[in-house]
Formats: C-alpha cells, sequence, structure tokens
C-alpha cells in the first residue's frame, strides 16, 4: 500500500493551487518539466531566481494569510429578471406550503378535540350503532395523529420556511421596487 503524501507549502504550490494551474500548465510558465515542478514543490530542489520571477508576481496576488475570499465582490450585478422570477417561484410555493400546513393544522386540531370528547361519550354509549360510530371516529382521531401526519406537517413547514428564507435573501439582491 502506498503511501500518501503530504501537501506541499511551497510558494510554488501555493500559487498553483490559487490559480488553478496544474504542475505541468505552472511549468510551462516556468519554462520546466511537471517533474522539475513536482521536485521544487517537495522541498528536493529549488528554482533559480531567473526561473522564479513569474513566479513571484503571480505570488504578489495572493490574499493576505486569514483574508477571507469574497468571489462574489468580483461579480458584475445581477440580472433582476431571473432573480424576480426566483422569487416570484419561492412566494408562490411558500403560500401554497402554508395552506397546506393550515389545512392539516386544522384536521390534527379537529383529530385532538376528538380524542379528548370521545372517552366520555363512548362510556355513555350504550346502543351497538352509535357506539360503533364513535370507534371509528376513534380510529380515524388515532390515525389523523400519528407520526405519518407528524411527519407531514414538518415536512411542510421546513419547506416553507425554506422557500420564505430564499425568498429573503432574492429579495435582497433585488433592487428596491419604485
Amino acid at each position: 500500500m502506498g503511501r500518501r503524501s503530504i501537501p506541499s507549502t511551497s510558494l510554488a504550490a501555493t500559487v498553483r493551487k490559487y490559480f488553478g494551474l496544474t504542475q505541468t500548465e505552472l511549468g510551462q510558465l516556468l519554462h520546466l518539466t511537471r517533474g522539475q515542478v513536482a521536485h521544487v514543490e517537495a522541498g528536493r530542489h529549488l528554482f533559480s531566481p531567473a526561473t522564479e520571477q513569474p513566479l513571484l508576481a503571480l505570488a504578489a496576488s495572493l490574499p493576505v494569510a486569514n483574508e477571507p475570499a469574497d468571489p462574489a465582490a468580483h461579480l458584475a450585478p445581477p440580472d433582476a429578471a431571473p432573480l424576480a422570477a426566483r422569487l416570484d417561484y419561492c412566494q408562490h410555493h411558500a403560500a401554497q406550503l402554508r395552506r397546506e400546513q393550515a389545512a392539516l393544522t386544522q384536521e390534527i386540531e379537529v383529530a385532538r378535540r376528538w380524542q379528548q370528547a370521545l372517552p366520555p361519550l363512548l362510556a355513555q354509549a350504550p346502543d351497538v350503532p352509535a357506539r360503533a360510530w364513535l370507534l371509528r371516529r376513534q380510529e380515524q382521531a388515532a390515525a389523523d395523529l400519528d407520526g405519518e401526519t407528524a411527519a407531514r406537517y414538518h415536512l411542510l413547514r421546513l419547506r416553507a420556511e425554506a422557500l420564505e428564507a430564499e425568498a429573503a435573501g432574492l429579495a435582497a439582491l433585488l433592487p428596491p421596487a419604485g
């Protein structure tokens, strides 16, 4: 089994990784082979001063240590049309999910009310047809409050919250209306 190599922290490796270059590409810039670049990165060889000049020019563009990179800082302002379309989609679907959640909440509340009301009713229902109806209602109330219903409720809530958060982020990116 081969040994795992330790990532190089040499200037050449740092520059190469920052600019997304392969060892071959960096070698082309410096007029070296891929193997020569690999030897320098491994610390087995050094660049000559003349070869090192293009590398140092690139190294001048490296960020200061611990400086957070914000890729969006270099982007043009976003086109409003796709953002507005996505905002509309998010708002519409979040509202639809909230309506489904409200309907499910109502069903859960009704089932909870039945569970509270049924024990005394069952105790007072001597005739068989009324008792059978109440028992079916009790089974339905239990089914309406099971784990599957709870999962459906929470999934609706989470999906709506996610779409609402995305809509808020999109609205912040768009220029103010007016």
